[in-house]
């Protein structure tokens, strides 16, 4: 089975944006992703632009089951029904995932603490990305 953790973060909230993601199997990784995605994104559009370019790598190894991984539970529960989707922009980015599901015959999602070591390597990978372009750590306004 293929598993994807993705993790999505914005410095200030809004604020610069980017994601990690890793694709891997039987604990091996297959595939790492980093990408700035914004100057003025929010937490919650990060882990959904995370969460999206997990679904698109994880279509080049599975068409059968893929479980993805976060540590995002208002992503969690709105894909899982438990949450309403009330802001717009994150309608558009819910329905985008709900059309990449297509690619798959399944699909589970999991919420994890930050500090499962897999959700990790993506939550470092976001980071990375974000210092390469200059945004440090809890940088203040």
């Amino acid at each position: 089975m293929i598993y994807t953790n993705s993790d999505g973060g914005a410095r200030g909230n809004p604020g610069p944006g980017a994601i990690g993601v890793i694709v891997r199997k039987d604990g091996e990784i297959l595939a790492q992703h980093r990408s700035f995605i914004g100057k003025q994104v929010t937490n919650n559009i990060a882990e959904y632009e995370a969460l999206i370019k997990a679904l698109e790598l994880a279509s080049k190894y599975t068409k059968d089951t893929v479980t993805c991984i976060l540590d995002s539970e208002l992503v969690v529960k709105q894909l899982l029904g438990e949450y309403k989707v009330k802001n717009p922009t994150l309608l558009k980015l819910f329905l985008k995932v709900q059309k990449l599901q297509d690619n798959f015959n399944q699909i589970r999602y999991l919420r994890v603490s930050r500090w499962n070591k897999f959700q990790q390597i993506a939550d470092e990978l976001l980071n990375q990305e974000l210092e390469s372009r200059g945004y440090r750590k809890y940088q203040r306004r």
